[in-house]
């Protein structure tokens, strides 16, 4: 970990950015064996926005099968992304920078040359022993899938990382020399099979995922889900927690057979560098699901670097609900007010006692999101609320949690109750009708308060008898115009209710 001196600071005559009323910035440098990547994160500790994101497809690991070495074209263009990626992390006046390598600069005769390549540029390296990295890979995976239980299989370059994640917590753990650049040399020889079947069982891993699913992590086996979205045509190009069977698994070897390279790169997502190591990359995972017993897979867009951020909070910080930190941290930055979306949660809540936990924080990041879309077009306000929640940033939520969320913003900026394509393909209809009910209470709260704390705060709404009762007092009551009273009565019908002014 480095601390970067600031140019702000600098022309500032100090050199501590905390004096500015920016949010901190911090970045991670991650030299793995097939990419050098740069990320940079602002917000929220829990889950910071990636401000910026750029990787080069270095290969660093492509020659260790052969010579145990890296090669020198790859070294000069790992040089060359470090001194660009420094320059970077001073310009963008990042306070905290972290650079870390694994397998390839771990294993290599002349790792420690590509180390003083770094430190030319300025850069301080860790470089992280295989278990450290599996245990990132894993925190990585329960960052973003809080929830997460089964095995995480980190794929990188020259290694594979295998952990058990259960309980929000991480259990066995392994690395294993099977990174996609070393696949090739395996199966030229029919080798793949038994290698990774002689590896996982003299680590017990044999069968160890049977009955769990297996989460991956890594740009090649994303772009396998990238493949299948494509092939399938499914409507929501979002790959976090996109899953996969044994038997897609399987039929995505057959299309790789017959598809050409060329076909391959016109594929949004999928990177230029990584095609020609994709069939590489699904004969590894149909191994390695054959050996461990599972037969589900679910992709995490969260991996090590997420992981390194993950392990440096608090116990209460990683307690914290991602998606709904993350929805809030919009609202604010988006919202009129900041404190809307959590008073207009509480507000409608009484209406909808009897949902479960994981409905009730969909419609809390639902609530957060409420004004988001106030700078658009008036006409094009439920396409935005649209858009935001299906194609959001957002973590701990699965498709259909997205069709949710959509259906309460498209309903809740005036888009009515019949949900827009594609939210039929990803939700059932009972959760899209529970979700238009949000967005309708949404809807009403807004008008009635104009979207300030005050009138939240001092009215309330509830079901009582066969009623719909919205209560205000003294001066309040004139908030129940016209405009207010309609709303009352759509939302009122549609949880088949009278309405009534309290």
């Amino acid at each position: 970990m480095r601390l970067l001196p600031s140019r702000r600071g600098a022309r500032a005559g100090a050199t501590d950015t905390s004096e500015t009323s920016d949010p901190p910035r911090t970045a991670i440098i991650d030299i793995g064996s097939n990419s050098i990547r740069l990320v940079v994160y602002q917000g929220p500790p829990r889950l910071p926005s990636i401000l910026f994101n750029e990787k080069v497809l270095a290969g660093l690991g492509r020659s260790l099968a052969q010579s145990g070495r890296i090669d020198e074209q790859a070294m000069a263009a790992a040089g060359t992304a470090l001194e660009r990626f420094a320059a970077l992390a001073r310009a963008m006046e990042v306070t905290r920078l972290r650079t870390v390598a694994t397998a390839a600069v771990r294993d290599a005769d002349n790792g420690a040359d590509l180390i003083a390549v770094a430190e030319a540029a300025g850069l301080a390296v860790e470089t992280l022993p295989g278990e450290k990295e599996a245990e990132a890979a894993g925190l990585g995976v329960l960052s973003g899938i809080p929830e997460a239980d089964g095995i995480v299989g980190d794929l990188g370059g020259g290694s594979l990382e295998l952990v058990r994640v259960r309980g929000g917590a991480l259990h066995e753990r392994a690395s294993f020399p099977l990174g996609v650049l070393r696949i090739g040399a395996l199966r030229e020889r029919n080798l793949l099979d038994k290698r990774v079947a002689a590896l996982l069982a003299a680590g017990g891993w044999d069968g160890a995922g049977r009955g769990t699913p297996l989460y991956l992590v890594g740009g090649s086996w994303r772009s396998l889900a990238r493949l299948d979205m494509v092939v399938t045509h499914y409507p929501l190009p979002v790959i976090h927690q996109y899953g996969m069977s044994a038997e897609t698994i399987a039929r995505l070897r057959r299309t790789l057979a017959h598809v050409s390279k060329a076909r391959l790169r016109e594929i949004p997502g999928i990177s230029g560098g990584r095609v020609p190591t994709l069939s590489d990359a699904a004969a590894l995972l149909a191994a390695v699901l054959r050996h461990l017993g599972s037969t589900q897979t679910i992709v995490s867009a969260y991996g090590l670097r997420e992981g390194l951020l993950y392990d440096e909070l608090s116990a209460d910080e990683r307690a914290l609900d991602p998606l709904v930190v993350a929805t809030r941290e919009e609202g604010r930055v988006s919202g009129r007010f900041a404190e809307h979306g959590d008073l207009l949660d509480a507000w409608i809540a009484p209406l909808f006692a009897g949902e479960d936990a994981g409905d009730a924080r969909l419609r809390t990041a639902a609530c957060h999101l409420a004004d988001v879309g106030w700078r658009a077009n008036p006409d094009f306000r439920a396409e935005r609320g649209l858009e935001i929640a299906l194609h959001g940033n957002w973590v701990g939520i699965d498709a259909r949690g997205r069709a949710m969320l959509g259906q309460a913003l498209w309903t809740g900026m005036g888009g009515a109750v019949t949900p827009p394509p594609p939210l039929t393909l990803l939700a059932d209809e009972p959760s899209l009708k529970r979700a238009a009910a949000w967005g309708t209470a949404m809807r009403l709260g807004q008008r009635l308060s104009g979207g300030v704390a005050g009138p939240l705060a001092r009215s309330s709404l509830r079901v009582e008898a066969g009623e719909l009762v919205v209560t205000l007092t003294g001066d309040d009551a004139a908030l129940y115009g016209e405009t207010v009273q309609k709303r009352h009565k759509a939302l009122a019908q549609a949880l088949g209710l009278q309405p009534r002014l309290g």
